[in-house]
Parts: C-alpha cells; sequence; structure tokens
C-alpha cells in the first residue's frame, strides 16, 4: 500500500501552475504544459494590452494559439489514479464516485449514450464515434435548462400562492359576511320578538277591555229588562184585579187606568251597544301594524341577506378644508374655520365633500348614515364616480358623476338631472345608503322605518366611492361601524 509522503509527492507533480491545486480537466497547450480547463479559460479572459498578440503560456510565456489545447488523457488518468491512492493511503477520507465496472474515478460523459465514463470506458470501443466531454462541460447546458425550468416553476409557484393567498382573502371576506349575515339575522328576529310581544300584549289588552265593556254592557242590559219586566208585571197584575171586579168597581178610575195601561210603551234595551259592535267589527284594524311590521321586516332581512354591509371610512385626502374629520375617519362636521390641510390632486376645494377611502368595481354594498342637521344645514349623500371633479364648482348631479339626495331641515331632494323635492312621511335622520354596481341602481331608504327615498339608475364603467357632503354651522353625520 503507498505510504501517504508518496502520495503527497506524486500530488505535487500533477499540481496545476496557476491554481496550485490538483488539475482538473487537464488540457495541454502548445508548449506542452498542463493547466485545470477552468484555470486556463479564467486566464484567458484577463484583457492583453495589445489584443492582436497570442497569448502566453502562464508559466514559461511562450505564445500558444487559441482553440489550441487539447484535452489530456492519459494525465486525467494519473490524476484519477493519484486521487484513489491518496483515499486509500488517508484514513477517514471521503471515497469519490467511482466506475462500478473498472473502479476508476468517472471524469467523462458520453452524450449519445447519456452515460458517466471513466477514462477506461472512454477508450472502449462502442465509445470512440460518441461525443465525449468533461463532466462539467456535459453539465454546463443542463444546467442552463434547469436553471429556465426552475425560473419558470417558481414563477408558476409564485403565481399559484399568489391566488392562494387572493383566495383565502376572499374565502376571509366570505366568512366575515356570512359572520355579519348570521349576526344580522339573529338581532332581526330578536327585535321582531320583542315587537311581537308588545303586539301580543296590546292586542290582548284590548281584548281584555271588549270582553269587560261586554259584560258590563250585558250586566246593565240585565238591570234594565229586570226594571221593565217588573213594570210590566205590575200592570198586567192591576190589571187582573180591576176585570175580576164588579162593574162599580171596574169603572171606578178605569179611564186613567187603561190611559196608563196604553199610553206605557215597552223599552227596548240593546244588549250591546252600537259602539261597542263597531269596536269588535273594527278590531282587526289593530292588527295593521303587525302586518306593516311582518313587511317591513321581511323586506329589511331581505335586503340585508342580499346586500354586503360596507366598511366605510372617510378619505383626509379628499376632504374639503371646512370639514372636521373624526380621528376614526367614522364623522364629519362642518366648520366655517378652514383647516389647515395641504392641497392635492384629490382634494375638494370648492364643494364641502368628502369621498370614502375605499370604492367598488362590482357587487351589492349597502351602509347607514346617521344625520345631525341644525336649522339652515343639509348633509348630501350618495356615491361618486372615481373621475369626479375636484376642483372648482362642482354640480352634483349623475352627468357629473354624483348619485346623491340632499337632506335639510324640513325637505329632501333628489338631486338628479333636475332637483326633484320628495314627499316623505317623516325627516330621516338614518339613511341607507345601497349600491348594486352591476344593475347601477342607487338605493336610499329611511333605516329606521324603512320607508323608500329614492332610487338612481345609472350604468357604471369606473370605480364608485361613498360620497359625503355637509353644510351649516353644526351640521354633522356619522358612519355605522
Amino acid at each position: 500500500m503507498a505510504s501517504a509522503t508518496s502520495v503527497t509527492s506524486l500530488v505535487d507533480e500533477v499540481n496545476c501552475p496557476i491554481c496550485q491545486g490538483t488539475l482538473r480537466e487537464p488540457v495541454t497547450i502548445d508548449c506542452g504544459h498542463n493547466f485545470c480547463r477552468g484555470c486556463l479559460n479564467h486566464y484567458l479572459e484577463i484583457p492583453i494590452p495589445d489584443s492582436e498578440e497570442p497569448p502566453t503560456c502562464p508559466l514559461c510565456k511562450e505564445p500558444f494559439r487559441l482553440g489550441n489545447f487539447r484535452p489530456n488523457w492519459q494525465l486525467a488518468s494519473v490524476v484519477e489514479n493519484i486521487e484513489r491512492l491518496r483515499l486509500v493511503a488517508t484514513p477517514g477520507s471521503e471515497e469519490e464516485d467511482v466506475c462500478q465496472e473498472h473502479g476508476e474515478k468517472i471524469y467523462f460523459f458520453c452524450e449519445d449514450d447519456e452515460m458517466q465514463l471513466c477514462v477506461v470506458c472512454r477508450e472502449a470501443q462502442e465509445h470512440r464515434a460518441h461525443t465525449i466531454r468533461f463532466l462539467e462541460d456535459a453539465a454546463a447546458p443542463y444546467r442552463e435548462q434547469i436553471q429556465r425550468c426552475l425560473e419558470n416553476l417558481r414563477k408558476e409557484r409564485d403565481e399559484i400562492q399568489g391566488v392562494q393567498s387572493r383566495e383565502n382573502q376572499r374565502i376571509q371576506i366570505l366568512l366575515t359576511q356570512v359572520a355579519t349575515k348570521r349576526q344580522k339575522v339573529i338581532s332581526e328576529f330578536a327585535h321582531l320578538s320583542r315587537f311581537l310581544e308588545g303586539q301580543q300584549g296590546i292586542l290582548l289588552a284590548q281584548l281584555e277591555k271588549l270582553d269587560g265593556d261586554i259584560l258590563k254592557q250585558r250586566d246593565e242590559f240585565g238591570v234594565l229588562v229586570s226594571e221593565e219586566i217588573c213594570r210590566f208585571s205590575a200592570l198586567i197584575t192591576e190589571l187582573e184585579e180591576k176585570n175580576k171586579r164588579s162593574a162599580r168597581e171596574l169603572l171606578t178610575d178605569i179611564r186613567s187606568t187603561l190611559i196608563r195601561c196604553e199610553t206605557r210603551r215597552c223599552r227596548k234595551p240593546e244588549a250591546v251597544s252600537s259602539e261597542l259592535g263597531q269596536r269588535i267589527r273594527d278590531f282587526p284594524q289593530q292588527a295593521h301594524p303587525l302586518q306593516r311590521e311582518m313587511k317591513m321586516f321581511l323586506e329589511k332581512l331581505s335586503f340585508e341577506l342580499d346586500y354586503n354591509p360596507a366598511y366605510v371610512s372617510l378619505d383626509p385626502q379628499t376632504s374639503h378644508p371646512k370639514l372636521l374629520l373624526s380621528e376614526d375617519h367614522h364623522r364629519a362636521r362642518f366648520s366655517y374655520k378652514w383647516q389647515n390641510s395641504p392641497d392635492n390632486s384629490q382634494r375638494f376645494d370648492r364643494v364641502t365633500c368628502v369621498l370614502a377611502h375605499s370604492g367598488f368595481t362590482e357587487g351589492r354594498h349597502t351602509w347607514v348614515v346617521n344625520i345631525d342637521l341644525p336649522r339652515g344645514g343639509s348633509c348630501t349623500l350618495g356615491v361618486a364616480s372615481e373621475a369626479i371633479k375636484r376642483k372648482g364648482e362642482v354640480r352634483l348631479r349623475p352627468d357629473e358623476g354624483v348619485w346623491a339626495v340632499r337632506l335639510a331641515c324640513g325637505f329632501v331632494s333628489a338631486l338628479d338631472a333636475f332637483p326633484t323635492r320628495l314627499t316623505l312621511e317623516e325627516q330621516p335622520q338614518q339613511v341607507r345608503v345601497s349600491l348594486d354596481y352591476e344593475l347601477g341602481w342607487v338605493t336610499f331608504v329611511n333605516a329606521a322605518t324603512q320607508e323608500p327615498i329614492y332610487t338612481f339608475t345609472a350604468s357604471f364603467t369606473q370605480k364608485v366611492f361613498p360620497f359625503f357632503g355637509l353644510w351649516g354651522r353644526g351640521s354633522s353625520f356619522s358612519l355605522n361601524s
């Protein structure tokens, strides 16, 4: 067995003059010196002052021709044998890949058979006409292909991860919407239950009163009838006794007796007064509030389950300087004092308006606005196109990209092509604004009574935002979060 010292001496003999390491893929140039293929390629990449002169040997400085260096298979075999000896002589060294058939280190790759070869395999008859390359040279184009595949796979993986992220976010939104709808169903049915209990108490109390009034009139009727029967019974008894007497006694005061009997008229009292009878007949009308409430309940429940509650917050970048926004951006108040707001292209500078932070390009959405208006104040609610004019005067009407209603003390107007004053049962304090982007509906409803206010029909092509405007000292609104 070779000693470690002799192996080290052999290794020194096959070192590369450039890297001072054991030759890897040795090649020989014109002067006969051997170098690692990689080291020589790197050496040739160094710029030469006079590019017309041929490169020189790194060791002896003799010129050699580019492309005239050739693989030194014999030296490669020697290097392989030395490496094997070193592995044997050095305890604990890891054995490199070797040919299973010949026990030689694998240096080459046959591109025709796609086989890894040692020096002995390369010289075999079946590979002499094949394209044989060093392992690294053969692996280079495959590394490039692998790199391209990796880039494509990573890109597709990133796209899938993006889809996963978007869909997970969408699922979370849907779960949140379902939870909101569940809470809405519980809340609405609890409200209905309380209302039904109250209505039941009212109707039962009214029926109890009717029952008492009927019994009272029954007792009064009984007393009256008994009195009449007693009076008539007394007259009948008197006449029967008169008729049994003698002619002289019969004729005594006969005219007065007959007059009393003939002029006596029977009073025919009613057991139930006409007024009480009318109350009984009108009792079904007492259920009309219940019918209206049930109708409103079903309409409201159906509406709120169909539309998604929108989380609306005000965008301070669009707010007119006379609007004071709360820290949570859910409330706004009008002030004649201008705020120190930096000017930007998004901010309204003439109309005292503000947009919501987020807009919509699809779907059905609803939000509720609480309004507090002093005398002389007004509030404008609706939606506005993303392209709404921000500077100068803005006409708040559909052809300018605004679909809104204006509420003031005592009246409500729809800001259509021509403002239309609306007739409502009561002045809304809470307004529900609903948007159906695909159908192009913007609907306003009194959130407290469910009374319809107005509906715009549009054809949306851009993103639309919840829109709000205020005027008048002390005027304010807040958003239900």
